[in-house]
C-alpha cells in the first residue's frame, strides 16, 4: 500500500500523549497481575483518501499515534474498482493484507503473482527491498474491459480516467463493489531489515479457529489463542486474532507479559479491560444514533460532538472500568504493568467483529519515511538513493513495470 501520507518520524520509543503517559504511570503502579490489560487511548480513525481512488481509515502511523512499537500503521481500506496500489517500493518491514469483501491481485519485481480473496492473507516481508503492486480485481478487469472497447471502436479506450460515462462514482467505501481489507505494517529488528523479500498466503480456510465458548469464535493468523497456533511464521513475534463475539459474551485472550499492541474495532460494540461486573464508559460515550462524542463537557455542561472527518484521539481517565470501544477506533492498550491477559465483554444491545494486534516490542529506534523504516535516518536516505539507481535489492526495479497497474503511472520521489 502506498501510504504516501505516512507521517515522518524519528523516534527511540513507542510514543503516548504526556497526559496518557502520566495516567499510565499512575495506574501501572496499582495494577496487580491479577488484573486485566486496560485501555490507554482510543484514536478514531476519519476516512481519508489514499493511493488511486482509495478511502482509508488510518489508525496507526498518525499525529495520534505515530506506532504502537513494533507495529508501524494500520489501515482499514475501500477499493472501487478505478482504484488501486500501483507500482511502488518498500524495505525494512513486513505488510499484512487481509480481506472481509473482495479480491486483491498482487504482482512483484521478481515475478511473484497471486490473487486473495474473501477471508484470506498475505503476509509480505519486504525485507532489503521490493517493489510491488496491489489492484483489486474489479479494477484489473473493468481496465481490461475498457482497453478492448477501445481496441474494437465501441468505446474510449482511454481507460478509467477518462471515461464519458455519466454515471456517478460512489466512494469506496459506500460503494458495495468495494473491495475492503486491513494492511497492517509490523517493523523488523535490524538483522531482519536486509534479509530477502518473502510471502505467506493463506486460504480463509487454512486459517486456523478457536471456539472458546459458544458465542466467540477467534481467527488465529498469527500466533496463538486459546490453545490454538497460526501457521503463519513471524520474524517478530506476533499475534493476530480476528474476534466475532454474539451479545452476552465475556471471554479473556492470554497475553504475554512483554507483548504490547491493541485493538481495532471494525463493527459492532465491546468494552475492554476493567473490572467484572462494572458499567464502562471511559472517556467515550454514544448518543442515540451511535455518534460519537467527547465526553470533555463546555462551559454550558453539555458534550462537545467532535467532526467525524478527522483523526482524534481520547485519553482513558479511568482504567479500572471496562473501557467502551466503538467502530473504527483503535484501542492502545497498556504495557510492562504485570498483567498477563485481556477482558473483552459484550451487553445484550450488540454484536461485536474486532482485532487484536499484539507483538514483542523490539525496542529499536525507527525512522520511518513514506515507504522504507530504518534504524536511522542515514539509511533511509540511503534506501532512497538504492531505489533510484536500481542496486543494493532494487536491481529488478530497472526494467520492470506491472501488468495489472495503469499503464504511465509513475510514483514520484
Amino acid at each position: 500500500m502506498l501510504a504516501s501520507r505516512v507521517l515522518r518520524f524519528r523516534t527511540s520509543l513507542p510514543s503516548l500523549s504526556s497526559a496518557a503517559a502520566a495516567r499510565t504511570t499512575t495506574t501501572t503502579t496499582t495494577t496487580t497481575a491479577s488484573n486485566s490489560r486496560h485501555v490507554l487511548k482510543a484514536i478514531y480513525a476519519a476516512e481519508r483518501e489514499e493511493g488511486m481512488g482509495a478511502t482509508v481509515r488510518r489508525s496507526l502511523g498518525t499525529i495520534q499515534q505515530h506506532h504502537d512499537d513494533p507495529f508501524l500503521l494500520l489501515d482499514e481500506f475501500w477499493v472501487g474498482s478505478r482504484g488501486g496500489f500501483p507500482d511502488h517500493p518498500h524495505r525494512g518491514f513486513e505488510t499484512v493484507t487481509y480481506l472481509f469483501k473482495g479480491q486483491m491481485q498482487h504482482e512483484d519485481f521478481a515475478g511473484h503473482k497471486g490473487t486473495i480473496g474473501a477471508g484470506d492473507l498475505q503476509w509480505m516481508t519486504a525485507g532489503r527491498g521490493v517493489v510491488h503492486c496491489e489492484m483489486p480485481v474489479s479494477a484489473v478487469v473493468a481496465r481490461s474491459k475498457n482497453q478492448s472497447a477501445g481496441a474494437t471502436g465501441t468505446g474510449t479506450g482511454a481507460g478509467d480516467k477518462t471515461s464519458t460515462s455519466s454515471s456517478p462514482i460512489p466512494k469506496p467505501s459506500q460503494d458495495p463493489e468495494s473491495t475492503h481489507g486491513l494492511q497492517l505494517w509490523v517493523n523488523l529488528s535490524h538483522n531482519d531489515k536486509r534479509c530477502d523479500p518473502a510471502y505467506q498466503d493463506l486460504r480463509d480456510d487454512q486459517i486456523p479457529r478457536a471456539h472458546p465458548q459458544d458465542g466467540v469464535v477467534v481467527k488465529v493468523i498469527a500466533g496463538e489463542a486459546h490453545g490454538i497456533k497460526s501457521k503463519v511464521y513471524t520474524r517478530t513475534p506476533t499475534m493476530y486474532l480476528d474476534y466475532r463475539m454474539q451479545r452476552n459474551q465475556v471471554v479473556e485472550q492470554a497475553v504475554p507479559e512483554d507483548y504490547s499492541g491493541f485493538v481495532y474495532m471494525l463493527s459492532g460494540k465491546a468494552y475492554f479491560g476493567g473490572e467484572d461486573g462494572r458499567e464502562g464508559r471511559g472517556i467515550t460515550a454514544t448518543t442515540d444514533n451511535d455518534e460519537v462524542k467527547d465526553m470533555d463537557q463546555d462551559k454550558d455542561g453539555k458534550n462537545k460532538p467532535i467532526d467525524l472527518s478527522k483523526n482524534h484521539a481520547f485519553i482513558n481517565t479511568n482504567p479500572s472500568i471496562p473501557f467502551k470501544g466503538l467502530p473504527h477506533q483503535a484501542l492502545i492498550l497498556s504495557r510492562d504493568d504485570g498483567t498477563t491477559h485481556l477482558r473483552i465483554e459484550t451487553k445484550h444491545d450488540e454484536e461485536a467483529h474486532f482485532v487484536v494486534l499484539l507483538g514483542k516490542p523490539l525496542k529499536e529506534p525507527i525512522v520511518m519515511d513514506r515507504l522504507f523504516v530504518m534504524n536511522s535516518k542515514e539509511e533511509t536516505q540511503q534506501a532512497y538513493q538504492d531505489f533510484r539507481e536500481r542496486k543494493n535489492g532494487f536491481e529488478r526495479a530497472k526494467e520492470w513495470q506491472s501488468t495489472i497497474a495503469p499503464k504511465g503511472y509513475r510514483l514520484k520521489f
